[in-house]
């Protein structure tokens, strides 16, 4: 009795909200027949991603009926799975039901908005706003297969054999499950420079940021290649500088951790726990320990009620380097195993954190300070319940975009959003480089000002589907991606990616037919925001320059610089800063390619300000020997140019020729940005 009893209300569960649909919406509603769920004149969105909820929020506002379809058991995706540190850019670039999110989180709290929330409390809001709107949720439906007439989309069917019939399909998974079941081209990985005319896209060797800032050996004895390596390390060859390759950014869970006493629970060991996972990190902090050095390994942004938002930080933390790959393509079995060892590698690393001997004991009392939350994810111990996908398959439409986009050399006239954060990748491996182990792919570079998205991106190539819309894994380089894939945007896109799929319903037209300046007219009135009218800092182009010009990007750069286009006057599209730490670890070295032998002025250029430090040592090599130079970086440079003279010097075709910044012993932030030489007597 008791079996017949849960069977009955496993299949309420199921057919009670298609029952429940049926009846409020009538004849042009969601008809439901056995196994079928019919949205002849509406819309289905796959995943109930934060841009998943919004979207079937704004078709249902549209006066669509609309399914929501979620492979999980909660709504939000990451921004109520721990990310409550929003990835901003700039405010002002967020408007439409992503500003509303934020806004109604903010009420929660008393606040006019909020951007940095609680999990439960992100959850609570989505649900309430899909519930609001009248979107009909199924939870716990994976996508099995698609099945298409001609172009177009008739019937997704879930692992459980439910088929869903629409008119119109958006794909807001951060998989990209639907776009590929539906044939739409896509990539997976880094394309190569050379493919997009980018230079921060391919194999990213050369990194500063997130890096180990002491050598640590990577083999299983030290100083024994045939030992074997430790974990976490491939002894394969790490690519060539700028070419394509098949590896995705570093996935991690995003914690919310807490010291309340009345609110803890403490990290479980993981029943797989495995120490030798760690032993590259012991190895890494014994060794900066020996040095006086406090390297960085959590990221705790404070929550409100005392909570964190606690991320990836340094050169061996939460992201799980190497352990991905697999995960855009695999199937659900492989996925699950691979959630499954980034939440052992996870748990793990904090329990090695709190109680490993060889965890100096400062560490590990620090660390011990936190736990997880009582009070958040309750259905799964405190423990997130959404692995952090920073990038999947991505789409290839007739319009991809490029670093070209980000930097504002290029913009599409389409704009069905903004994006404003800065080019930012995670670790893509991490290697062997002289010896010692070193990560390889983490960037992160501003834009100069938010820029526009291109409804072409967000929609396939028309020769390959005609109803369906993809606001999340959509047509954009690993560099754009790593820009736009932020959750406030990929509101922005949902919400504009199913208004499209309503007026192509009413247009009968396909998605790639929507009438723009119709789509942007109803975008703008629904408080979207297309166009950016402030400023746009893009600095002065090397190439414009006379003379010899190397700008920072095209340095050889050693330990954790920033970049930054927040002064004024700058070279390119930022500068490098050394945070005013790590006093004599950081320099940045600008070689200098001398195609004829002569005398040449010297000149330095960087963002004058009152913290900068007054006593920067830049040495200069030339034909005749080594120079060394004291700048006071807060004063403001004579030249009207910005740029400062350093002196004369001779240089020689066949001899080593450079100019080096360095931090050490400087009394502030350092600041490098570009070097030019003139011919003496140049004016």
């Amino acid at each position: 009795m008791a079996t017949i009893g849960n069977q009955r209300m496993r299949l309420l569960k199921i057919y009670l909200p298609m029952i429940v649909g049926f009846c409020v919406a009538g004849l042009n509603g969601p008809a439901a027949f056995g196994d079928r769920v019919v949205y002849e004149k509406g819309v289905v969105v796959y995943g109930g991603t934060s841009a998943g909820v919004v979207a079937a929020v704004q078709a249902a506002r549209m006066s669509k009926m609309v399914a929501l379809i979620e492979p999980g058991r909660h709504l939000g995706g990451m921004s109520a799975a721990g990310l409550g540190a929003t990835d901003i850019g700039n405010k002002d670039a967020i408007g439409g039901i992503s500003r509303e999110f934020y806004q109604r989180v903010g009420r929660h709290y008393g606040w006019k908005e909020a951007w940095r929330f609680e999990p439960h409390v992100a959850e609570k809001v989505f649900n309430y706003m899909a519930h609001e709107a009248g979107v009909s949720v199924f939870l716990e439906k994976r996508i099995a297969s698609v099945k298409k007439n001609g172009r177009r989309i008739e019937t997704v069917v879930t692992h459980d054999g439910v088929r869903f019939r629409a008119k119109v399909f958006i794909d807001a998974s951060y998989e990209g499950d639907l776009m590929a079941q539906a044939g739409v081209s896509y990539t997976v990985g880094r394309e190569s420079n050379s493919q997009y005319d980018e230079d921060l896209n391919g194999v990213w060797l050369n990194q500063w940021h997130h890096q180990f800032e002491v050598p640590v050996d990577p083999y299983v004895v030290e100083g024994d290649p045939n030992s074997g390596l430790l974990p976490g390390v491939h002894g394969g060859d790490p690519g060539k500088q700028g070419r394509s390759d098949h590896r995705v950014q570093a996935y991690n869970f995003r914690m919310c951790l807490t010291k309340d006493p009345q609110n803890r629970i403490p990290f479980p060991k993981p029943a797989d726990y495995d120490p030798s996972q760690y032993e590259l990190l012991a190895r890494y902090l014994q060794k900066a320990e020996v040095q006086g050095l406090t390297v960085p390994i959590l990221h705790h942004t404070m929550m409100p009620n005392n909570k964190t938002d606690t991320n990836n930080n340094g050169g061996f933390s939460t992201d799980y380097t190497e352990a991905n790959h697999d995960y855009p393509e695999g199937n659900w079995a492989t996925r699950e195993r691979i959630i499954k060892e980034h939440r052992i590698y996870q748990q793990g690393l904090m329990w090695f954190l709190c109680n490993d001997p060889r965890v100096p004991e400062r560490i590990r009392k620090e660390v011990g300070q936190w736990s997880l939350c009582k009070d958040e994810f309750k259905d799964n111990g405190g423990w997130p319940h959404q692995l952090y996908i920073r990038e999947g398959r991505r789409m290839v439409s007739g319009y991809v975009m490029t670093q070209h986009n980000c930097e504002s050399h290029r913009v599409a006239q389409d704009s069905v959003g903004l994006a404003s954060f800065g080019m930012d990748s995670h670790n893509c491996q991490r290697f062997i480089k002289d010896g010692a182990a070193w990560n390889g792919g983490n960037f992160y570079i501003p834009v100069p000002a938010p820029y526009p998205i291109a409804y072409r991106s967000i929609v396939p190539k028309q020769s390959e589907c005609t109803n369906l819309l993809v606001p999340v894994c959509l047509s954009a380089s690993h560099v754009a991606f790593g820009s736009i894939r932020m959750e406030p945007v990929f509101m922005i896109l949902g919400q504009s990616a199913a208004t499209a799929a309503c007026l192509a319903i009413d247009g009968e037209t396909a998605v790639q037919d929507v009438d723009i300046r119709k789509l942007q007219a109803r975008l703008r009135a629904d408080k979207q925001i297309l166009l950016w009218r402030g400023e746009v800092r893009i600095g002065k182009d090397a190439k414009a320059l006379p003379g010899i010009v190397i700008d920072d990007r095209d340095a050889e750069i050693v330990g954790n610089w920033l970049p930054s286009n927040g002064g004024k006057g700058y070279v390119g599209n930022w500068y490098l800063h050394d945070y005013n730490k790590r006093k004599g670890q950081l320099s940045v070295r600008f070689y200098l390619p001398i195609v004829r032998s002569g005398r040449y002025q010297v000149r330095l250029a960087y963002t004058p300000y009152n913290n900068r430090a007054s006593n920067v040592p830049v040495t200069i090599r030339h034909a005749e020997g080594v120079n060394k130079v004291m700048v006071n970086m807060r004063k403001v440079p004579q030249e009207p140019d910005g740029f400062l003279t350093l002196g004369i010097y001779r240089f020689a075709t066949k001899s080593e020729a450079y100019i080096e910044i360095s931090n050490n012993g400087t009394d502030g932030y350092v600041i490098a940005d570009a070097v030019q030489l003139l011919p003496a007597g140049h004016k």
